[in-house]
């Protein structure tokens, strides 16, 4: 019989838990659920460690000012609304409270539903493999001997998997816009949910927070970047010795998202550095560390890669090389969460449904209008189904003159919101995602549709009033919005 027990938090308030019999247990502290199962409370399995001044303040501070999940006005971080707090709310589990008996603990919210496997979410042809309750971790959908026992609906497809990257790197970024760390990037701290493309952070009171706490944690292996490994028979205290902090963050981060959108590991390949297993390993994520995709060393290159870095469009082509090339062993060298969520946001706008109702990924980055081809199934995309659109914006000090921003290639039914329409307007989470107009195509031609956007203007400037279409023709300029703002758009048609 369950027995409802009550933590006694800092504050004085008390929250009830419910005692079960082997609660789910880590390195760190074991877990009991409330009994609406909303939060959790968690104790350390040493009360000793939880006593510790130094980890007190580290999670007072990552409780308050630090916190990215409660406004400013509510004590959390600087400049944080209640829009912003309440959408990094869904992308973190960030503890809440600290409690103070029957033991220390802290208390978090519960992951999600959609979080953990169901009893659907296996293949049939794997019935005795029971993934019902277990949290969705990242290696379930990107290590293939794991994601074969998953059902088609629990995969999802590429599209969400780079929308699921893209959250990632937002939740990083204003994780280190605080100067905040989390020191163990991994697998088994980010749960996904490709279904939605959704994914969550979890084990925020590892945080490193600056002049407070060092980290206690080093990371998890495949994952720690290589000058932690390289220096880590250094010991604590030694100027030399490389610990966790910003920029082996973006080491993670970057080996978390070549995974997610390649189903593999950057630096696994054929090559091999020393006949003892833990030696060869330790060489091969550390010291001698090579990107499998290196453009000049193809020594650790598996000899078949049928989808690349390449694949994936020039602005995460680019970043990629960056960070395991020019900064696999040179962290200042690495690129920022920021530099990521930009270069995701612009190849979100290059994604491309595959016609092919067999492909299992659904959508392709079409960044070559010359080969219209998907490279997971080899589909070709007929000439007559393309349209790309050339967003300009206006050059400041030079009335009539415009410079290319970015490209947006079009399918039907696609919708175009304010980042689509206005100048130096990014989606993040201070902007509003409001549909203001969609594209459609009727009758052989491309049309654009004005659901909601004011000062919608054809080519020859006639305004395109709500509810109306703009027939798109090859090379016709036309805007979404007016105003000084107003990005100008080019019609290019396969």
């Amino acid at each position: 019989m369950e027995k409802i027990a009550h933590a006694i938090l800092s504050d004085g308030r008390r929250l009830p838990y419910v005692i079960r019999d082997n609660p789910p247990r880590g390195g760190m502290k074991h877990t009991y659920f409330s009994p609406d199962n909303t939060y959790v409370v968690q104790f350390f399995n040493d009360p000793a460690v939880g006593r510790d001044p130094n980890l007190r303040k580290r999670l007072e501070a990552i409780i308050g000012k630090y916190n990215p999940t409660l406004s400013e006005a509510e004590g959390g971080a600087q400049g944080n609304t209640p829009q912003m707090a309440a959408y990094f709310a869904r992308q973190f589990c960030w503890p809440t409270a600290i409690v103070e008996q029957p033991q220390p603990g802290i208390v978090c919210p519960a992951y999600p539903q959609n979080f953990f496997f169901t009893d659907r979410s296996s293949r049939p042809e794997y019935g005795e493999i029971s993934l019902a309750g277990k949290d969705k971790r990242s290696k379930w959908f990107t290590a293939a001997q794991l994601r074969r026992y998953l059902s088609d609906e629990e995969v999802g497809d590429f599209r969400a998997m780079l929308r699921l990257s893209l959250s990632l790197a937002r939740s990083i970024r204003r994780m280190h816009q605080a100067g905040l760390a989390h020191s163990d990037l991994s697998p088994n701290n980010v749960l996904v949910d490709p279904a939605t493309g959704a994914c969550v952070i979890i084990d925020i009171d590892s945080l490193v927070v600056p002049g407070l706490y060092p980290p206690e944690v080093l990371g998890t292996g495949g994952y720690m970047a290589p000058e932690i490994l390289a220096t880590s028979h250094l010991p604590f205290g030694d100027p030399g010795r490389q610990l966790p902090c910003v920029t082996t963050d973006l080491h993670a981060l970057g080996v978390l998202l070549y995974e997610y959108l390649l189903m593999r590991h950057p630096l696994e390949g054929p090559r091999h550095y020393a006949p003892d297993p833990r030696l060869d390993h330790f060489l091969a994520m550390g010291p001698k560390a090579l990107f499998i995709e290196h453009p000049a060393d193809q020594s650790n290159r598996p000899k078949d890669l049928p989808l690349t870095i390449h694949d994936l469009g020039p602005h995460l082509e680019k970043l990629f090389i960056r960070v395991f090339v020019e900064g696999l062993h040179n962290p200042g060298e690495r690129p920022a969460a920021m530099e990521w969520e930009r270069a995701l946001i612009r190849t979100l706008d290059l994604l491309h449904p595959c016609e092919n109702p067999d492909c299992a990924a659904g959508w392709f980055i079409l960044h070559d209008f010359s080969r219209p081809v998907c490279p997971f199934c080899g589909h070709a995309i007929p000439r007559d189904h393309l349209l790309r659109l050339h967003a300009m914006r206006p050059i400041r000090g030079k009335a009539g003159q415009w410079t290319e921003e970015r490209e947006i290639v079009c399918y039907p039914k696609m919708p175009l919101f304010p980042w689509h329409a206005r100048a130096n307007t990014f989606p993040d989470e201070k902007t509003e995602g409001h549909l203001q107009s969609y594209v459609c195509r009727h009758q052989g031609k491309w049309l654009i549709v004005n659901y909601d956007s004011p000062g919608m203007q054809a080519p020859n400037g006639a305004p395109v009033p709500k509810g109306r279409a703009l027939i798109l023709r090859e090379s016709a300029s036309f805007r979404l919005v007016g105003g000084e703002d107003g990005l100008l758009l080019r019609a290019e048609m396969g």
